[in-house]
């Protein structure tokens, strides 16, 4: 029985495809892929049909996929990873045991490693929230992002469908001081780039860019991740790492009797 692979491509790097997931995609004669994935993957798909997902409504990718798998494995290469913001679930669940879904290099991780930046860092950030302004505002439940950010929140916000100047102020009426913020435009693809500044500055150094294509005709999407939290700028000396030893790693030697 042929397998269809869900396979997290992590920000559309082929060199962060995981070593399993590399394996899945090689077996597929069938690739589902978003743009612009068909260009960054371009050598990894070499000799295989290559299709977007979204060209089909549901039950005509279902049929689809149903047909192909009598002669082979079908991959799809996931945004990211499954975890967050995925909508593959519906497919996923449909082909239940014929269903592989593999991990991928996820773009919180590919984010926080271009930033150098460990996101929930002690005594500086105690909690990391990943949201989306699109999502919050499918409730009227939900709560507002100012109530999300507070001092002590690394929070990663995909999907952003505001104005930079208006996401800046709701944040910092909930942080409520200036922390710092980064954009992650483009993370691992050709025309890659890192704005950083702080609630307060990150609009001028922005200069009047656009970089969530709020007015494109076209509704591409904008990959651009944005990270804000204090934990981006704060200089870290070694007196955690010294209080760690002494409380746990010492502690867990001792009683391992080495």
């Amino acid at each position: 029985m042929n397998s269809v692979y869900f396979i997290g491509a992590g920000p559309g790097d082929p060199q962060l495809l995981t070593l399993q997931g590399a394996a899945a995609l090689q077996q597929a004669a069938t690739v589902y892929l978003p743009t612009p994935f068909d260009q960054t993957f371009a050598e990894q798909l070499h000799g295989k049909e290559v299709l977007f997902p979204f060209d089909y409504d549901y039950q005509q990718l279902i049929e689809l996929i149903e047909q192909q798998l009598v002669a082979t494995p079908v991959a799809f290469l996931i945004p990211g990873d499954l975890t967050f913001y995925s909508p593959f679930q519906g497919l996923i669940d449909h082909f239940a045991d014929r269903s592989v879904v593999l991990a991928g290099v996820g773009v919180a991780n590919a984010a926080a490693a271009r930033l150098k930046r460990t996101l929930d860092l002690p005594s500086v950030c105690n909690r990391t929230l990943i949201v989306s302004p699109k999502t919050l505002d499918n409730s009227a439940d939900s709560p507002a992002l100012e109530e999300l950010a507070a001092p002590g929140v690394s929070m990663l916000i995909y999907m952003n469908n505001l104005p930079l100047a208006e996401l800046a102020a709701k944040l910092r009426r909930g942080y409520g001081k200036d922390v710092p913020i980064a954009l992650l435009h483009r993370l691992g693809l050709s025309g890659e780039e890192v704005v950083q500044g702080t609630l307060d500055t990150i609009v001028s150094a922005c200069n009047g860019r656009d970089y969530f294509y709020l007015d494109d005709p076209t509704k591409k999407p904008a990959l651009t991740l944005v990270i804000v939290g204090e934990t981006l700028q704060e200089t870290v000396d070694g007196s955690w790492w010294d209080y760690r030893r002494k409380t746990m790693w010492e502690q867990r030697k001792k009683a391992e009797g080495r």
